[in-house]
């Protein structure tokens, strides 16, 4: 692997496993952490996250564990795989609903994303294969 894409996943780790983290311990009321002002749709959309009662949880644990193997290197291309969808939503959460935000840090976690799994293209071909 060379070092660019180990680089890509343990950054994408990292921002996983500590934002996620974060994310969790304010779900499950260990700390409270202030947030800017969300545009309506952004706050429609939060607020239908919060309300279901169990989908923030279930992120926060899929982001933190996710976080937590890409930066041990443990089932990394299925790791991708599965925190691909969650990289997506946050770039078109910010691109759609927040359109005045800092795009920085999505589109760092997009080509993190990308660069990672370029690594493991042999492992996902198949994926994409007609049989």
């Amino acid at each position: 692997m060379s070092k660019v894409r180990l680089v890509a996943r343990i950054v994408l780790g990292l921002i996983y496993f500590v934002f996620g983290g974060m994310g969790l311990g304010m779900a499950l009321g260990l700390w409270h952490m202030p947030f800017p002002p969300l545009t309506p749709a952004a706050a429609a959309f939060m607020k239908g996250i919060m309300g279901s009662g169990y989908f923030i949880f279930l992120l926060k644990i899929t982001e933190t564990s996710c976080g937590f193997l890409l930066l041990t290197g443990i089932a990394t291309p299925l790791v991708l795989v599965v925190i691909a969808p969650v990289t997506l939503n946050i770039l078109c959460f910010n691109l759609f609903l927040m359109p005045l935000n800092n795009l920085a840090l999505p589109l760092v976690m997009v080509l993190c994303q990308v660069l990672a799994m370029s690594g493991y293209w042999g492992k996902y071909q198949p994926l994409f294969s007609k049989k």
